[in-house]
């Protein structure tokens, strides 16, 4: 039994010391299809986006793309994560990894919720684990100012129409 207590504590202080979550929303007074169509138009990235600056490839399910993030008081990122999640008007989603898996893995999240009254709660979140997680320290405090960056953003150029 105490065999059993030591390695759930070992799990719980993994999940404690090597897992971040981040999560931003907001609410965006047009559709969800409005919302999508600018949010899969990846080309445009450049054009609006001060968080994600650059996807290129396709979003297909089991498919890589190549993505650069710039999180503002930080050095970008360019990675290539897999498409794990593609499902229309509702949800992206891809996991990247740093090097290689386990050393610090990101599982991005956009998901659009149809409120039914031509409002769409647009929700961005990221899950982090790895052994690297605890160096991040204030660079997640950046990518969160850049989460909420791009959703304004969205917001604003969904809301233009």
């Amino acid at each position: 039994m105490k065999y059993l207590s030591s390695i759930a504590f070992l799990t719980f202080l993994s999940s404690a010391l090597f897992a971040k979550e981040l999560k931003t929303e907001i609410l965006i007074n047009a559709a969800p299809q409005k919302i999508w169509k600018i949010l899969t138009d990846f080309e445009n990235y450049p054009k609006w986006n001060p968080f994600i600056t650059f996807i290129k490839g396709e979003a297909i399910v089991g498919k890589k793309i190549s993505i650069k993030v710039e999180p503002p008081n930080s050095r970008a990122m360019t990675f290539e994560p897999e498409i794990l999640v593609f499902e229309t008007n509702k949800e992206l989603r891809w996991l990247g990894h740093f090097l290689f898996s386990g050393l610090f893995d990101g599982e991005h999240k956009f998901e659009l919720i149809d409120n039914g009254n031509g409002t769409t709660t647009f929700k961005q979140s990221e899950d982090f684990g790895g052994i690297l997680v605890p160096f991040f320290g204030s660079s997640f405090d950046d990518t969160l100012e850049g989460f909420k960056a791009m959703n304004e953003k969205l917001k604003e150029l969904a809301e233009k129409e």
